[in-house]
């Protein structure tokens, strides 16, 4: 049985489709990632999973529990973590744990005890007096996670747990999901970063609504992708992408850290016509070579697409 099922699901706010048409299922104790542009329906999706909100049409599952008739049953079974801190400023890190626990249904003595193990696997103990607001950020986020870990959940949602935290931080929150999956806990998360998608069993890409793309990331890197892919290392790299970007036989043009990755029609894929592109502007390149795709090549050439019409 899978710890998610989803079948032609759509959610509709009055006229506007925040999901539309989903199908998709994710293994217990997988690690399953979501990504997709602001706005593109991760968090509607999310949300209708957690039993938050009712689908338009459609049938979901979650741990063989219908979101419908057995909203109840699947909300005692999961955690779930926001993308917005949702803790108490003003009490202690132990004590929003306490809280969160009477809230779970804990006995005084199981939430004793559920404490110690959540801080122990999070690495909080010596926080547990601290007062939460006086926290940094990604140890917030881990206080965020211990709490929804409380009544040891069979799956947890996380919806953009690192933003805004730092690449150091992220890969230690990434350890606590690594660790959790090797308990069989399934975790669903969405993201906006490239790197975390790596880390992840699966991915989903959802764009306008729709799931655009399902497999792991070596799968959606080997997915056929039109032309060819140059990387382009010049010294105005924002300039350079809006310069190629209108020319003819260029697919996608895109920022990637220092450089420039261009995607070419094969018929113009050559190294002059970007050089001379470039030259003709002004700008020149100090290096032009063709690389295979990366996840992130794949996701900004999936979404660039313009959605299919319905018929």
């Amino acid at each position: 049985m899978d710890a998610v099922y989803l079948e032609n699901v759509v959610k509709k706010f009055g006229d506007f489709t925040a999901v539309d048409d989903i199908s998709l299922s994710v293994a217990r104790g997988e690690i399953f990632g979501f990504l997709g542009p602001n706005g593109a329906g991760k968090s509607t999706t999310i949300r209708m999973l957690c039993g938050l909100l009712t689908p338009t049409s459609g049938t979901a599952r979650v741990l063989g529990l219908d979101i419908l008739s057995q909203a109840e049953k699947i909300k005692a079974k999961l955690g779930y973590m926001s993308q917005r801190f949702s803790l108490y400023e003003d009490l202690r890190a132990e004590e929003n744990m306490r809280f969160f626990g009477g809230i779970y249904g804990l006995g005084d003595s199981e939430c004793r005890r559920r404490i110690q193990e959540v801080l122990d696997v999070t690495g909080l103990s010596d926080r547990r007096q601290h007062m939460t607001r006086d926290l940094p950020g990604g140890i917030k986020q881990r206080l965020a996670l211990g709490c929804a870990l409380l009544h040891r959940p069979s799956i947890i949602f996380l919806d953009e747990p690192t933003s805004g935290v730092d690449p150091a931080t992220r890969r230690n929150f990434w350890d606590l999901i690594y660790d959790l999956a090797e308990r069989n806990v399934t975790v669903f998360v969405t993201t906006h970063y490239m790197e975390e998608a790596e880390y992840c069993n699966r991915i989903g890409l959802i764009n306008h609504g729709r799931l655009i793309a399902a497999g792991t990331p070596q799968q959606l890197k080997q997915h056929h992708l039109e032309g060819e892919i140059y990387e382009v290392e010049t010294d105005d790299v924002l300039a350079a992408v809006e310069t190629v970007a209108g020319i003819h036989g260029v697919l996608d043009a895109a920022v990637f850290g220092r450089s420039m990755h261009v995607r070419l029609n094969n018929i113009y894929a050559a190294e002059n016509t970007l050089r001379k592109c470039l030259a003709d502007s002004g700008l020149g390149a100090t290096r032009i070579r063709t690389i295979q795709p990366t996840l992130e090549d794949v996701f900004v050439a999936l979404v660039s697409q313009k959605p299919e019409k319905k018929p």
